[in-house]
């Protein structure tokens, strides 16, 4: 039985628009101050953070919620916000129907490197200057969608793919040469859309790397370069953290859990877990 709460209308007050943008005063107000159980999305989330005091669980992991940040939060992603205070900043949502709309490429999300599938998924800090930028693009973002007016959709798009390179631009997690990065953005998306078909059945490497007809070695030097974790940690995260979500949120059995993602035994699941996240699965469950 899943038991998380998942949200997939983008925008209630408008079905026509896969996009969204709000204050986090706004619904700060609208909740009563009140925080919402832990939950998940269909569609992406940016969250730009002013002012702030709290914290944020994004799949297990508890960051502190502060001024001058941004949260990049991807479909599926489990996550619940806590807030000391009333926050100040900007919330925004858009679906992939939405970036197809308006000629935004899916693999510029892969390829900006923002969204974390799976794993940690730390804010990105701002300086004063950077934080009134992105406010900037926020703001027009708020009046686009207030107006009624021709390409409102391709104009509210066109200043969301501002915000998302502006956040990139601050990014250094990698260098090199361009085009080796550009072939290696196809690999990774290829590698990706395989877990996401495999990782109840596939745990090795290998055997992504032979369907992607590559080395193990150089699939995970490619992956590495490209989001700071190699081929295989990638593949652990994903595994480990449909574990947590199975554990946490459903009644299952650990031995029907470990079936479920493909492990032959009980106690194979029970040491990979404790091995990748240094807890055994009864006491994270406990």
């Amino acid at each position: 039985m899943n038991l998380i709460k998942t949200y997939t209308d983008v925008n209630p007050s408008d079905s026509r628009m896969n996009f969204r943008i709000r204050t986090m005063e706004a619904i700060y107000d609208e909740n009563r101050g009140q925080p919402d159980e832990p939950h998940r999305h269909d569609y992406y989330i940016i969250m730009l953070v002013r002012k702030g005091k709290g914290t944020h669980d994004i799949d297990f992991t508890t960051y502190p919620l502060t001024d001058k940040q941004v949260y990049f939060i991807s479909p599926g992603q489990v996550h619940r916000m806590e807030e000391q205070k009333r926050s100040s900043g900007y919330v925004i949502t858009f679906s992939t129907r939405f970036m197809t709309e308006n000629q935004i490429d899916p693999c510029f999300i892969d390829d900006i490197n923002l969204f974390k599938d799976y794993g940690e998924a730390p804010p990105l800090p701002l300086s004063d200057l950077q934080l009134e930028q992105l406010s900037g693009y926020c703001r027009q973002m708020e009046e686009w969608s207030e107006k009624q007016m021709k390409f409102r959709a391709q104009g509210i798009g066109s200043l969301l793919r501002l915000f998302l390179i502006s956040c990139n631009n601050l990014c250094t997690l990698h260098g090199g040469n361009p085009q080796e990065l550009q072939g290696g953005g196809t690999l990774l998306r290829a590698y990706k859309q395989l877990v996401e078909t495999h990782y109840t059945r596939w745990h090795l490497v290998s055997q992504y790397a032979e369907s992607l007809h590559v080395t193990p070695d150089h699939l995970n030097r490619t992956v590495k370069a490209l989001i700071g974790k190699t081929a295989k940690e990638y593949l652990q995260s994903r595994i480990t953290t449909a574990a947590r979500r199975m554990l946490y949120f459903s009644g299952q059995p650990q031995k029907e859990i470990a079936y479920a993602l493909g492990f032959s035994e009980p106690a194979h699941f029970s040491s990979f877990f404790k091995k990748c996240t240094g807890i055994s699965p009864s006491d994270f469950r406990k």
